[in-house]
């Protein structure tokens, strides 16, 4: 059996809204020189079953966000997805903000939904896609899954809201260190949960960094992590098992596009989901304020609108910059 854990993000270039990292874990019959190829195979008749389920030639269930999620497009698909890869690992779906958390992880702000965050707790989930429909492909994909040895065991998240992120800033971190930073931590707790199984963990590539074997020692209580790979399209780490002669070890991979294989793309896909449901929330606070303001994603042209369009509502409800504005 192999381990194996993709991960990405969301909103790590915005200035408004949270930084949002998500991982899955996914449990495959193979050894790992086979587990990729046979993740492979079963994610390709996924593909063909929820085609025909839709009624389309080809349809991938799971796929990089931003081909999934268009601004304007609606969060069906996306949510489809995300509701899907949950009814695989949970009994039920969650229906709102907070039971998606206790199902995915520390998704609110750190200290409570209070502020511009307080319309989190009333969000009713799914929103757009059909609940019942996510149960049939559900149960049509584990079906699939699970006649090539493929399980999904886990989809985990966590947000990074500004104030804590300007915090970490001041400790003496950049913004891609925080990332990683998170990004491990997450794929560190999936890998510790079945510690004596091959794993291989999958990364997109954080900003520009193309040297990660301090940051997998850290985070992996691993003095040995050998090198396998530092070039521009993929960094690649090998941390061996406790005993030197054990096949459990771990391969750590950041690479260029690390989204067009499916456990980077679910956690991608979730990523993308639960900062589009904290936007949401944000829009919906700041609009209730000051009528007629137009809503933003955070990105940071538009931020910088935003910001002087709200200006006297941000006064008004004296919110400190730290808490609004991540700063770069």
């Amino acid at each position: 059996m192999t381990l194996v854990i993709g991960t990405d993000e969301a909103g790590y270039g915005p200035n408004l809204g949270p930084l949002v990292v998500a991982a899955t874990a996914w449990r495959i019959a193979a050894a790992v020189t086979d587990a990729e190829a046979l993740l492979t195979d079963a994610i390709s008749e996924v593909d063909s079953v929820v085609a025909t389920h839709r009624g389309r030639t080809r349809s991938a269930l799971w796929a990089d966000s931003k081909q999934i999620f268009r601004g304007g497009a609606g969060l069906g698909a996306l949510e489809q997805g995300v509701a899907t890869g949950l009814l695989l690992t949970v009994n039920q779906l969650p229906t709102t903000w907070t039971a998606l958390a206790e199902s995915i992880g520390p998704i609110s702000p750190r200290g409570g939904c209070r502020g511009e965050w307080q319309t989190l707790l009333p969000i009713s989930v799914p929103s757009e896609a059909d609940a019942a429909e996510c149960l049939v492909l559900a149960t049509v994909v584990r079906g699939v899954l699970a006649r090539h040895g493929v399980s999904l065991e886990r989809v985990v998240c966590r947000g990074i809201y500004p104030e804590e992120f300007n915090a970490l800033l001041d400790t003496g971190m950049n913004k891609s260190d925080i990332l990683s930073a998170a990004t491990l931590d997450l794929a560190a707790t999936l890998r510790a949960s079945t510690p004596n199984e091959a794993a291989i963990i999958w990364c997109d590539r954080h900003g520009g960094r193309k040297r990660y074997g301090g940051l997998v020692s850290h985070h992996f209580g691993a003095a040995l992590v050998r090198p396998l790979e530092e070039t521009p399209d993929r960094s690649a780490y090998l941390v061996p098992a406790c005993d030197l002669t054990a096949t459990n070890a771990c391969r750590i991979e950041f690479c260029v596009g690390g989204e067009a294989r499916a456990p980077v793309a679910l956690a991608s896909m979730t990523a993308k989901y639960v900062r589009e449901l904290a936007m949401h929330a944000f829009n919906t606070f700041w609009s209730s304020r000051l009528p007629g303001l137009r809503p933003t994603a955070g990105y940071p042209s538009d931020a910088i609108r935003w910001r002087r369009d709200a200006a006297a509502a941000i006064e008004q409800e004296q919110l400190a910059e730290a808490a609004l504005w991540r700063r770069a």
